[in-house]
């Protein structure tokens, strides 16, 4: 229920005539596929998980850049 009152609150401001200036861009890109956006808003998934992976390996890429060949990378990634 309250998901689909962020909906329609959604909808009321992204439809305002004067948006405050930096918004206007954004609700303008927004008006532009609404209807997926106020699809996705009720959704109770998350791409949380593979987010916080992607952080992990991105991170250690890092740690290691110019330190160690791939296999070693891969061990690494891996174990971790």
């Amino acid at each position: 229920m309250s998901r689909h009152h962020r909906s329609l609150r959604l909808r009321s401001r992204v439809h305002r005539r004067a948006p405050p200036p930096p918004i206007k861009g954004f609700a303008g890109f927004l008006r532009q596929d609404l209807h997926a956006v106020l699809a996705g808003v009720p959704l109770d998934c998350s791409s949380g998980v593979v987010e916080r992976h992607v952080n992990r390996l991105k991170t250690l890429k890092r740690q290691m850049f110019n330190r160690a060949e791939l296999p070693l990378l891969r061990k690494r990634a891996l174990r971790s």
